[in-house]
């Protein structure tokens, strides 16, 4: 088994961005002989429960993540294509968060689509970016490879003192 985790799989509910069911990416992971997996699927949660219930059959670690594709916050051109971030939420108050920015994108726009806004990510306490698109640093780790605008976030809840 090797060490490698492919963080960023996209299941067959990314609707025409990912063909493969989330049993058979977790079944492909294993025959791969990776230590684990996460499924990101756009600005969605939909396939990681089938995802970790295949995981856990398989023996494989499962990382919790959606993908989250940026549409324009208010006031700017409606072509304006934001980044994409990669969000893995750590604890259970961060996967409620998580939870919450989805609905309220899914809710604002028709069925089968989702609109959030970089605000929206602050609005929802999202902190510690793990990647960066601007090039620099060790950082780069968690710029997805061929999308240079793909940043990594792990969602937390602030803590107020």
């Amino acid at each position: 088994m090797t060490a490698y985790a492919e963080l960023h799989y996209a299941s067959n509910f990314s609707f025409l961005r990912g063909a493969s069911h989330p049993e058979e990416l977790a079944a492909q992971a294993k025959h791969l002989g990776l230590a684990a997996l996460a499924v990101t699927d756009r600005n969605s949660l939909a396939g990681v429960v089938r995802a970790h219930a295949a995981a856990k059959d398989m023996g494989l670690k499962f990382v919790v993540g959606a993908r989250l594709d940026l549409s324009s916050p208010a006031g700017m051109d409606a072509d304006y294509s934001g980044p994409s971030l990669l969000a893995y939420p750590t604890t259970r108050a961060a996967y409620g968060n998580l939870c919450r920015l989805l609905s309220g994108g899914q809710r604002r726009v028709g069925k089968g689509q989702c609109r959030i806004t970089i605000d929206d990510v602050r609005d929802h306490d999202a902190r510690a970016f793990a990647g960066k698109s601007d090039g620099g640093g060790p950082a780069d780790a968690g710029t997805a490879a061929g999308h240079p605008r793909m940043l990594s976030v792990q969602i937390s809840v602030a803590s107020h003192a």
